[in-house]
């Protein structure tokens, strides 16, 4: 069966908000949770951007719920520094914690002030970062020379179990990579027929492990207010690749995206303040085979979407698988 979960976005919300709102979740009958995990938010808007892995060892005391993060090493992270900090988390939660690994984007990277490399540079340095992650949890040595450097690290506290290294992926092409070297795969909502495309090209190139897919919705009683708040946070996040990896600051977020029209604001985020349409959007993602769901609503006010979602939404996606 699915497992639906709650996305903590800290570009949005305080971390004591956050927290507060991942504990609300697991009350409400959400099953799992996972958490981005960024230097600076989309928009100035959002005006938030907490440090994720000093959140997610509270958050994982505070709830009994499985949680994972999307990170991306080789640049603002040195890859043995995250082996380090999935470890801890790791051997302190066994069994409910897992990373996925992305190429990054430069609003989060470009504070090192190296230079933002080509994405296939990026690609090639993300995979030495996993080759560099999976040594160490598995307890080796590591030195490295490449575009990551590494001199003899070694991991001293390691769990039982290394915890999952998920691939993170938009395109098809990025997704039939993963499959070299991801424990499964991660996604964010797209049309139907994309996403079908996305696992497929994963699976045939020999992807393993469960799919997970996280969806950005905006909820609330009045159509209005849903699109009001959809359009105010989460306008500066509708653009593709390369353009939302390449641009370095809130502000350039904020003036590309002035004059964003509605419409495209749909193309990304599921708005209705009709919940049972979101059921049908969310069921049509579970037809796909979806082993996990992470519902992220918009708002920078979770209280309502929690518990309207976990009282009539949850249940029938339930109940229909």
């Amino acid at each position: 069966m699915t497992v639906f979960g709650f996305h903590a976005s800290h570009e949005q919300i305080d971390p004591r908000a956050l927290l507060e709102a991942v504990i609300h979740a697991e009350r409400a009958g959400f099953d799992a949770a996972m958490s981005s995990d960024h230097f600076a938010p989309w928009s100035e808007r959002q005006g938030q951007s907490g440090f994720a892995w000093s959140w997610l060892g509270a958050a994982l005391q505070a709830t009994n719920l499985p949680f994972g993060v999307v990170n991306a090493p080789g640049q603002r992270y040195h890859p043995a520094i995250i082996a380090q900090a999935i470890g801890t988390l790791g051997a302190m939660y066994p069994g409910r914690f897992w990373a996925a690994l992305g190429t990054g984007e430069a609003s989060n990277e470009h504070i090192t002030g190296d230079a933002w490399p080509r994405k296939d540079v990026r690609n090639a340095r993300l995979r030495e970062c996993v080759d560099v992650i999976r040594a160490l949890l598995a307890g080796e040595e590591v030195s490295h020379d490449g575009l990551v450097r590494v001199d003899r690290a070694k991991l001293w506290t390691r769990p039982e179990q290394p915890p999952a290294l998920i691939g993170a992926a938009v395109s098809v092409a990025t997704a039939r990579w993963c499959a070299e070297w991801a424990d499964g795969l991660i996604t964010v909502n797209a049309p139907t027929a994309h996403l079908r495309e996305m696992i497929g090209a994963y699976r045939e190139a020999g992807g393993r492990g469960p799919l997970h897919l996280q969806v950005h919705v905006s909820w609330a009683p009045e159509q209005a207010e849903a699109e009001r708040v959809a359009y105010d946070q989460w306008r500066s996040n509708v653009f593709a690749p390369p353009v939302c990896w390449d641009l370095e600051t809130p502000e350039h977020f904020d003036v590309i995206s002035q004059d964003m029209p509605m419409e495209k604001v749909h193309d990304v985020v599921n708005v209705s303040a009709d919940l049972g349409r979101h059921v049908g959007w969310l069921e049509e993602y579970l037809e796909l085979g979806f082993d996990q769901i992470a519902l992220h609503h918009v708002g920078q006010e979770q209280r309502d979407f929690i518990d309207a979602f976990g009282a009539e939404v949850l249940p029938k996606l339930r109940s229909a698988g």
